[in-house]
């Protein structure tokens, strides 16, 4: 299943490391979907935006053929709320659910893409962004 629920999140985007892509020697496109933390209460997301945009997410990176999704959780609502947080600062997320995709040019680690929020429910975006348009 090309969804990684356990991923080690490096420093920085300039750390991430790509995974080669299967069919070549090339590394494939990556992504990182920041969600919240689940509420120990619920066991869902705190967030109305991650639980709607959750299930569109788990359909589109399900299938055999998809590219590898990363999660990273955010925290709860205080740590996302924290201005100076790793996320928002580090990472340049501003909202969540945000998914940014990754790929390696000339020999770099860099963002080729981004949606949020209500743009992860677009599924002509979402595709978009997964096929790199």
């Amino acid at each position: 299943m090309p969804i990684l629920t356990t991923f080690p999140l490096p420093a920085s985007p300039a750390a991430l490391q790509i995974p080669k892509g299967s069919s070549s020697s090339s590394a494939a496109p990556f992504f990182l979907a920041f969600v919240t933390s689940p509420d120990p209460a619920t066991g869902q997301s705190w967030c109305p935006d991650v639980r709607a945009a959750w299930p569109v997410l788990d359909a589109a990176f399900s299938a055999a053929e998809a590219p590898h999704l990363a999660v990273v959780e955010v925290g709860q609502k205080p740590e996302w709320k924290d201005l100076e947080n790793v996320y928002r600062t580090t990472w340049k997320v501003p909202c969540i659910p945000t998914v940014i995709r990754y790929e390696v040019v000339e020999g770099k680690t860099v963002e080729t893409g981004r949606l949020a929020e209500g743009e992860i429910l677009e599924k002509g975006r979402l595709e978009g962004l997964i096929r790199g348009n």
